[in-house]
């Protein structure tokens, strides 16, 4: 069984085989968890994203993590909130669901995932982890070389909202 859990930490220190960066559609670097990845991974890791021709919303890229602790970075594109009737709650699961795939195809075990879209995308937090949780639940039977999964939360508020999320399903915890 694979183990969830949620914590409160800065993604680019994580010692897991793979990061999720909640990136723009240029894979180039740009502002929150993005920049923070682009700055701690080196300038290798832009230089390969140069090279993926960009993500559209929704799917999902990989590179080397370079200089992070975590061996890969995939790279996904959540999308902008234009008040959850435009395919944002579609387009934010499909990025969970390709992230994982991604990296099952990559061989990663341990991954970690920021709360994509919810920074300068808009995205409301509470269904936002909510899309997270139960796409993660639903495609990890897909995906069984995957072990464990990360909710990285930037806030104890943040935290505390995948926690009880992760609580009400007692299969989810690990």
């Amino acid at each position: 069984m694979t183990r969830l859990r949620a914590r409160q930490a800065d993604i680019t220190t994580l010692a897991v085989d793979a990061i999720v960066n909640a990136a723009n559609s240029s894979l180039l670097g740009g502002s929150g968890v993005d920049g923070a990845i682009h700055r701690a991974a080196g300038p290798e890791l832009a230089n390969e994203c140069r090279r993926l021709s960009g993500c559209e919303t929704g799917q999902a890229k990989l590179t080397g993590g370079h200089l992070l602790p975590a061996r890969y970075v995939v790279h996904t594109v959540g999308p902008v909130w234009r008040g959850g009737a435009h395919g944002e709650p579609e387009l934010l699961a499909a990025c969970y669901r390709n992230a994982l795939r991604v990296a099952a195809d990559a061989g990663v075990r341990s991954i970690a995932f920021p709360a994509i879209s919810t920074g300068a995308y808009g995205y409301p937090f509470l269904p936002a982890a909510r899309i997270a949780i139960d796409t993660v639940c639903a495609t990890l039977p897909q995906v069984p070389g995957i072990n464990e999964v990360v909710f990285c939360c930037h806030s104890d508020a943040d935290l505390a909202v995948y926690l009880q999320l992760l609580t009400f399903d007692t299969d989810l915890r690990g």
